[in-house]
């Protein structure tokens, strides 16, 4: 389940770009892991639809079960409105205990705590970007 909603969350990076064709989202060495098609669809690497991403920030499976919420002030929520973290405006990502978990950078590269590169999400917004910190496999 974790995987599943890593790659729902971390595809849903582009849903606001609303481009003609599906942003792909990649891993650090820029293989594809998942693609959002311009009406919040999304879809894993081999096309299969896991799950939508809707205006106000709601998540869901394919199911149409919610698994989160973003919300307008950066608080990412988990289904049961219970916090999981915070992303700030620069780019820094926390838990809810506010301990760094990793940076967003301008150009969409993804870092841990360490500055080593663990993703790629270009041209999307760094607060979605950030997503991929609360529901990366441990």
């Amino acid at each position: 389940m974790k995987k599943i909603a890593f790659t729902i969350l971390l595809s849903v990076l582009s849903a606001l770009l609303f481009t003609a064709a599906a942003q792909s989202i990649t891993n650090s060495s820029y293989k594809t892991i998942a693609y959002i098609k311009s009406d919040g669809t999304i879809q894993d690497a081999s096309y299969r639809t896991v799950g939508h991403i809707y205006d106000d920030g709601k998540v869901t499976d394919s199911s149409y079960r919610t698994i989160a919420y973003i919300k307008s002030d950066g608080t990412v929520q988990d289904r049961s409105y219970r916090t999981l973290g915070y992303i700030k405006s620069d780019g820094t990502v926390q838990d809810r205990s506010y301990r760094t978990l990793g940076y967003v950078k301008s150009d969409g590269t993804i870092q841990d705590r360490s500055y080593r590169t663990i993703g790629h999400a270009k041209g999307i917004p760094t607060k979605w970007a950030a997503l991929y910190f609360f529901f990366i496999d441990d």
